[in-house]
């Protein structure tokens, strides 16, 4: 039964012509038995050819097989034709046209010729031996299957629109959570790229200040060098530990290595972050006011990266005599960031290869930062010399 439903499908137009074979066959077994003259007998044999011709071309062009079929039903009531078995094609047509996604007029005339079919037909050849009542109930017997015919085939083509809907909308939501992925590996890559800026930026800034004051200082004062050289090994091993954090999210194994990764920087290691920039030699007075409070993490990463940028960049252009101070305020409804320094100012070369605009990679990140959690910032010269950067950080993102 598979095979045979699987072959229909696969050859739709050679088993309909089988059918129309069929009914030619029928239509000719009905002229044979019809009495009267040979004209009688061609009228059968005509409209059972062409009602065969319904059937063979009913799914390559369903409209016109239609009004065929209308036309070749008043014709047999015109030439008083009783009814044959080749008037079967009349049903088909009707299912047909209902099932097909073609215009509406078409089903709707099926139906009303499926509807009257019957009537018209009582009328042309009335039950003599039957009653009045007996005739009306014949009629609406012999209507039943052509309004069944109908019926079944507009079910089949709602059914068809709506897998065909439901097939659409599948694969709009497929291209949906494609373009959604995308965006959210661009994101990422983008929040990835920002992180290792600044974990390069600052760390390898300060590796490379305390190597130059090592060597500068190596056969003068040997204290002073062993002590650059072990803030340049814990530099190093710090940014070792936040790059395998990063890069740990491009891992395709789900379970980390022990050890191997560090949390992310918040609001508390700001302290340690200036602690360590104190010891690469630029002087910084932080302070904190307000009351110290849990922050979202998005924030206090946000934070970090502020200061830490600010204060690589000031002890990159600043210059030699260069001072910063860093004031973290907490406020009802968020935090608060004031980074200035006393360096060069305007005049050197702000966020690598920003110019003295201060348009660069560094000043960038800051503001893409900044927007991701719905904060402010704003950065610029300070007036007589140095820059200050200005930061305002929501509890909440703005909507």
């Amino acid at each position: 039964m598979q095979r045979l439903y699987d072959f229909i499908r696969r050859h739709p137009t050679g088993v309909d012509s089988f059918w129309a074979v069929v009914l030619l066959g029928m239509a000719l077994a009905a002229a044979a038995g019809v009495p009267g003259d040979a004209g009688d007998r061609w009228g059968v044999v005509v409209i059972g050819a062409l009602l065969s011709v319904v059937v063979a071309l009913r799914r390559r062009m369903p409209e016109w097989m239609l009004l065929l079929t209308a036309a070749l039903g008043v014709a047999q009531l015109v030439a008083d034709i009783e009814v044959f078995p080749a008037d079967f094609a009349m049903l088909v047509i009707i299912y047909t046209v209902a099932a097909h996604d073609g215009p509406r007029w078409a089903s709707r005339f099926a139906l009303v010729g499926g509807a009257c079919a019957a009537t018209l037909a009582m009328i042309r050849w009335p039950l003599e031996e039957t009653g009045g009542a007996g005739k009306i109930f014949f009629t609406v017997v012999m209507t039943v299957p052509f309004v069944l015919a109908w019926v079944l085939g507009d079910s089949i083509r709602t059914r068809r629109a709506y897998f065909a809907q439901l097939e659409e909308r599948a694969t709009r939501l497929e291209k949906e959570r494609e373009a959604q992925a995308k965006v959210a590996v661009a994101a990422e890559r983008a929040r990835i790229a920002r992180e290792l800026h600044d974990v390069v930026a600052h760390n390898v800034s300060v590796m490379v200040v305390q190597a130059d004051g090592a060597a500068y200082v190596m056969d003068t004062a040997p204290d002073q060098a062993r002590q650059a050289l072990e803030t340049i090994s814990g530099t190093g091993r710090q940014a070792l530990a936040e790059m395998r954090r990063l890069l740990g999210v491009l891992r395709t194994s789900d379970a980390p290595e022990s050890g191997e990764y560090v949390p992310q920087p918040d609001v508390e290691q700001i302290e340690e972050l200036v602690d360590q920039v104190r010891r690469a030699g630029l002087t910084v007075d932080f302070k904190v006011e307000g009351t110290p409070r849990p922050l979202p993490s998005g924030v206090e990463l946000t934070a970090y990266r502020i200061v830490q940028e600010a204060l690589t960049n000031t002890r990159k252009h600043g210059g030699p005599e260069a001072g910063a101070s860093v004031r973290l305020v907490y406020f009802d409804d968020g935090l608060g960031l004031l980074v200035e320094d006393d360096g060069r100012g305007a005049s050197h070369e702000l966020y690598e290869d920003g110019g003295a605009d201060g348009r660069g990679h560094g000043l960038i990140g800051m503001r893409e930062r900044v927007g991701m959690v719905g904060g402010t910032l704003d950065a610029g010269p300070r007036p007589g010399g140095g820059f200050r950067i200005s930061a305002l950080l929501p509890l909440k993102p703005a909507h």
